[in-house]
């Protein structure tokens, strides 16, 4: 069961001249992000995204600058942007379009799409790039088995009139597989596409790792839906995540510390 446990607030105290408490807040969760998917070896040089919107009725939201490898990101540098693209903070750094375009289009159109992170791990790309796409032969696999969308790929996305086809494949699934590409999951909070991901990410290695030892065990049926309900009671509230979250957080704390500046 999660509890909610709340790791910025002692940080908040240094909210810097000219930024909202609300969005420093938000800066500081966004930051330990980065580090903690450099930790798990999930960055991946200076590409992929984690994006977070910013607390308040402007559409604006934060992202790590482009040209900043993940362990360099901080609550300061991360930069903002508005839904087309236009810089809101003062930066040196730009932002990458790739990126900013099917990022913007999850925030633009579905109103739970706070968090939307995006990774290129070589186990989630091995599982994009087959035909069975993710198997559901294992617990975290099992888990997810009702959320997963897929996108078929259409190159580069740089092209915002992919952003419909993405919608559509999407629909209001928060785990997304980009075939040949990557791996994608959106949320209401930073916490639950942590967790969300994590757990994608989970079912994608273990689906590589067993790929060698020949065919599957496979999960009975009422097992699988069993698995769905007890993962949408358990892990569904609104603290959905704030566990895992936190002990990251305290993790990539104690090796270092700069994130917060």
């Amino acid at each position: 069961m999660n509890t909610v446990h709340d790791p910025l607030p002692a940080a908040l105290a240094a909210c810097p001249h000219g930024i909202a408490p609300t969005e420093w807040q938000a800066r500081l969760q966004l930051a330990a992000c980065y580090r903690i998917f450099d930790f798990w070896g999930w960055s991946e040089g200076i590409y992929n995204h984690i994006s977070l919107r910013v607390p308040g009725p402007e559409h604006h939201f934060l992202l790590n600058p482009f040209g900043l490898h993940y362990s360099e990101v901080t609550a300061s540098n991360l930069v903002k942007v508005d839904l087309d693209g236009r810089l809101l903070s003062d930066s040196p750094w730009p932002i990458n379009p790739a990126g900013f375009t099917p990022h913007a289009t999850l925030h633009r159109h579905l109103a739970g799409a706070h968090c939307v992170m995006h990774t290129h791990t070589t186990a989630g790309m091995a599982v994009a790039c087959s035909a069975q796409g993710l198997e559901t032969t294992n617990f975290y696999a099992a888990q997810l088995s009702d959320r997963v969308a897929y996108h078929d790929f259409e190159g580069i996305t740089l092209h915002a009139d992919e952003g419909p086809r993405l919608l559509a494949s999407v629909g209001q699934r928060q785990a997304v597989i980009l075939r040949n590409h990557g791996l994608l999951v959106w949320s209401e909070t930073l916490p639950k596409a942590l967790y969300t991901l994590w757990a994608l990410q989970r079912a994608c290695e273990v689906q590589v790792a067993g790929a060698a030892l020949g065919p599957r065990q496979p999960i009975a049926e009422a097992v699988r839906q069993g698995c769905v309900e007890d993962a949408r009671r358990f892990l569904g509230g609104a603290a959905m995540g704030q566990d895992l979250f936190a002990a990251m957080l305290r993790r990539i704390d104690r090796l270092d510390p700069s994130w917060k500046q």
